[in-house]
């Protein structure tokens, strides 16, 4: 007989900028929830409308070790990195980048939002890789935003873009290291939404907009609730019109040596990546 899953906390998610200036609300890392194995970082960026001339980004950085998710909801960014890749991403698009060994890349507003401004919001999750893949070669997998696949719930009060994982009988586009759900779910007010998440799995709801409830508990707007290991469904419930993401993953259970950009197993192999960049073994990126 199936169980459903609590909440065994609910943490606003606070405020910081970063980059170049660009507001954030970060649901973790923070001094009250350090990190869901694998997920190391969860940030909501933007959610502001820009005038011409102020939209800002994230200048040249390196990273290895990890995955970096990108999805938008609003705007436009440019991508560029030091393997000669470049593109941009635009309203519903995702962007699920496998650092590996290394790369050294920049994301930056498109020139048509620096130039006229602009709605700008998404998402950038990490995402830890298992040691045997943490020195892969890096790799992209980019999804339109209309070929992003999307369940309904038979009576349309649930809409569900599945970008990872699976839900109402669709499966999502993206191929992970580790079993992983990714899920954007919009309810109608008074909708419920009910989705298989085995306890092997640590997972996890944003909500962005409207307040949902996971067994009776509240999850506000701007607020992470972390899901508990009690069950192998979990139900939503919405108090009002509401958009939220569903993240979870099969935990690694490995040694995390992290500092910046770099996320390793030991503190050596994290000097050995900071050398490397310093070397320039992670390339530059020319324009």
């Amino acid at each position: 007989m199936e169980s459903r899953r609590t909440l065994s906390r609910v943490i606003e998610a606070p405020q910081a900028m970063e980059g170049e200036g660009v507001p954030i609300r970060r649901a973790f890392p923070s001094h009250e929830f350090s990190q869901l194995d694998p997920f190391l970082l969860f940030d909501h960026f933007g959610g502001v409308t820009l005038k011409p001339g102020e939209a800002k980004g994230f200048p040249d950085h390196p990273h290895r070790g990890f995955e970096t998710v990108t999805y938008m909801l609003a705007g436009e960014f440019e991508h560029r990195d030091s393997f000669g890749h470049h593109g941009v991403l635009k309203a519903g698009d995702v962007q699920w980048m496998t650092a590996g060994s290394g790369l050294v890349h920049s994301e930056t507003p498109a020139r048509s939002m620096v130039e006229n401004g602009g709605r700008l919001e998404g998402f950038q999750i990490w995402v830890n890789l298992p040691k045997r893949d943490k020195m892969k070669a890096p790799r992209y997998q980019e999804l339109n935003g209309s070929n992003i696949r999307t369940a309904h719930s038979a009576d349309g009060k649930a809409e569900v873009k599945v970008i990872a994982g699976s839900a109402l009988g669709v499966q999502g586009g993206v191929e992970t290291h580790i079993p992983i759900q990714y899920l954007h779910v919009r309810l109608k007010a008074g909708a419920t939404f009910t989705q298989d998440l085995p306890a092997t799995l640590n997972g996890m709801v944003y909500v962005f907009e409207g307040a949902v409830t996971v067994e009776g508990r509240k999850v506000g707007k701007y607020h992470v609730g972390e899901i508990s290991t009690n069950g192998d469904t979990v139900e939503f419930a919405a108090l009002e019109d509401a958009d939220f993401l569903l993240i979870a993953a099969q935990p690694i259970k490995e040694p995390v040596a992290r500092y910046g950009p770099f996320v390793m197993n030991t503190a050596a192999e994290l000097q050995q990546a900071f050398n490397d960049y310093r070397e320039g073994k992670m390339g530059t990126i020319s324009v």
